[in-house]
């Protein structure tokens, strides 16, 4: 049965390159990408402000996004988020499967010198890294 297109999360922790990695695989914009951290980032001046009490909020916008998105069966849609839990990915399983699109994971790991944009400490990325479960079967 064909799909009406492709749902791909991408996963990782903060400075991995997902963010980085989406843009190339979107073909630089080509198609959307959504993440918890656009509702925290400024669109004029692209200054990131996170504001923990807000997350929840983020979340949803991402998920609402995404979804607009699936009504206007766009071949490809790109997500890059953190999804260290399983909870967090839950609502992309649903509405790939409510519309019929392929779902894909790919973890991004961090084999890179950079550090993460968002000054995410080393305590708290190991905290993150704890929680973080790959399911290979």
């Amino acid at each position: 049965m064909k799909t009406n297109g492709s749902l791909i999360l991408l996963r990782g922790l903060p400075g991995s390159g997902k963010s980085t990695l989406a843009n190339l695989l979107s073909e630089n914009g080509k198609y959307p990408m959504y993440s918890v951290d656009d509702y925290f980032t400024d669109a004029q001046t692209q200054v990131y402000h996170f504001d923990f009490k807000n997350n929840h909020v983020a979340y949803k916008q991402c998920e609402e996004n995404t979804k607009e998105a699936i009504l206007k069966t766009i071949e490809k849609i790109f997500i890059h988020n953190t999804f260290t839990m399983d909870w967090e990915l839950e609502p992309y399983f649903k509405l790939a499967k409510q519309f019929n699109y392929s779902l894909y994971i790919i973890t991004v790991e961090k084999y890179h010198q950079h550090k993460n944009v968002h000054d995410v400490s080393d305590e708290q990325l190991q905290k993150m890294a704890e929680k973080y479960k790959i399911k290979l079967y």
